[in-house]
């Protein structure tokens, strides 16, 4: 059974946006818990450190978020286009 081309470039499309999603979120939750285990580490940064943990937590859930997104492959999904639910 023959793909349409828009349907296959969709397919594509959507397959580099998971991987990419997935690969920015494994870097910023990195970041996340470098920044978060540094001192004990033996790196110091030269600010405070509620600011580093704020950038910490931060790059944790905006990562979090990247890789969330990466597994539901939700890119360009039109949502309004299901049937309302009518109780006239």
């Amino acid at each position: 059974m023959a793909i349409d081309p828009r349907e296959r470039r969709m397919r594509n499309y959507v397959l580099m946006r998971s991987v990419m999603d997935y690969g920015m979120g494994l870097v910023l939750v990195g970041f996340g818990v470098f920044f978060a285990i540094a001192p004990n580490i033996g790196i110091e940064f030269n600010i405070e450190p509620f600011f580093r943990y704020l950038f910490a937590g931060m790059c944790l859930i905006y990562g979090s978020w990247r890789i969330y997104r990466g597994y539901k492959k939700n890119y360009y999904k039109d949502e309004s286009n299901e049937p309302e639910d009518s109780t006239e």
